[in-house]
């Protein structure tokens, strides 16, 4: 299947609009988000993304757990996640507290991708967009 992919551009872009007036702005010193989004491409290459549910949980866990960003890099994966969902062509309706938590548990290693993708699809077919 061919999917809309993101780029670091696109996700700096994200990152800049999630951040509120007071946040510390722009990347963390010594992290790279292309090397975060590497880990994306590289799952693509060897065929662990099987449909658009693993390819936004794994931005969420590339963008959250690469603290690319010097703030917002939680929001940042929510809406990376988000966008990449979207642009593949599916619109979900999100409870913030619960995707809130779900993104705290995927950026502390408490959850994986799959569980992340797993818990998507779910959602999905909960509001009939899966």
């Amino acid at each position: 299947m061919t999917y809309i992919l993101l780029n670091a551009g696109l996700v700096e872009a994200l990152h800049d609009a999630a951040l509120n007036p007071g946040e510390l702005p722009g990347r963390a010193q010594d992290k790279s988000i292309d090397g975060a989004l590497a880990r994306v491409d590289n799952r693509l290459v060897y065929g662990m993304i099987e449909d658009v549910f693993d390819l936004a949980a794994a931005y969420a866990a590339a963008v959250s757990q690469g603290h690319c960003f010097n703030d917002g890099n939680k929001r940042t994966a929510f809406d990376t996640m988000n966008f990449c969902l979207e642009a593949n062509g599916v619109r979900m309706s999100w409870n913030t507290e619960e995707i809130g938590q779900q993104i705290i548990r995927l950026a502390q290693g408490h959850i994986g991708e799959d569980d992340m993708a797993a818990w998507l699809r779910t959602k999905a077919s909960e509001s009939g967009t899966g």
